[in-house]
């Protein structure tokens, strides 16, 4: 399996991208990683990081955006399965093992909990709106009524088949929210079962990409997008059935 990671290497989260990769190198499952520099300088990248023949850095010339960087990324997946993550959060030691294991020839993705990791060390559960599970294609979004509603599932947590990531449009192309675009189509496209287990840690610090000064100004508009999406897939590929 691949993990995509996109980055501006920033110095402040320098540490954190350390991290990560030092939660995957616990992992109980053989994976590999490509880390997409959004337009940053390579020589930045931490050595043990660069050091490690399982990850691949793919450099973009110029900065180009979260949905778009981790697009490109995808390009470069060459394992059957793919997950996306954040270059300051972790993955637990089982995450990537507990959910190949769970897969089946049915199934098109596999998801969990998530955890947010406060600055105190300390840890909340995020039990998504999804139940714990099977679901059916298309089930998801219906968690997820309207788009000022909690997200009905952490994108983060899934781990899918690279088919069904590339068919259901990998990140969409929003400058924020793109998420929730890889969210609602892999599970729109396909059935998959959510685990009642934390799979994810999501670091909540001060400078977190998605809680600028502007956040708030096309949050809104990129949830109404992503929402209509999930639920236009869901209702076009009902009304073929």
């Amino acid at each position: 399996m691949t993990v995509v990671l996109a980055t501006q290497l920033r110095p402040e989260r320098l540490p954190y991208l350390q991290e990560m990769h030092a939660s995957l190198t616990r992992q109980t499952a053989l994976w590999e990683a490509v880390l997409v520099l959004d337009g940053a300088d390579p020589a930045l990248v931490p050595a043990p990081i660069a050091a490690d023949p399982r990850v691949r850095v793919l450099v973009l010339p110029r900065p180009v955006g979260a949905a778009c960087a981790r697009n490109l990324g995808l390009n470069e997946v060459r394992t059957e399965f793919v997950n996306w993550a954040d270059d300051d959060d972790v993955f637990p030691d089982w995450s990537l093992g507990v959910r190949l294991e769970a897969f089946t020839d049915g199934l098109g993705w596999v998801a969990g909990y998530s955890e947010d990791w406060l600055p105190d060390g300390s840890r909340r559960l995020w039990e998504c709106p999804v139940p714990p599970g099977y679901h059916a294609a298309g089930d998801v979004v219906t968690y997820w009524p309207l788009p000022q509603d909690t997200i009905s599932i952490g994108p983060t947590t899934i781990l899918a088949r690279t088919r069904l990531v590339r068919a259901a449009g990998g990140m969409g192309g929003l400058v924020q929210g793109e998420d929730y675009m890889a969210a609602v189509g892999v599970t729109a496209l396909a059935p998959g079962v959510l685990l009642p287990l934390p799979v994810y840690r999501y670091r909540k610090h001060a400078g977190q990409m998605t809680q600028g000064s502007r956040y708030d100004e096309l949050e809104l508009a990129a949830r109404r997008h992503a929402h209509a999406f999930g639920h236009g897939l869901r209702n076009a590929l009902a009304n073929r059935a």
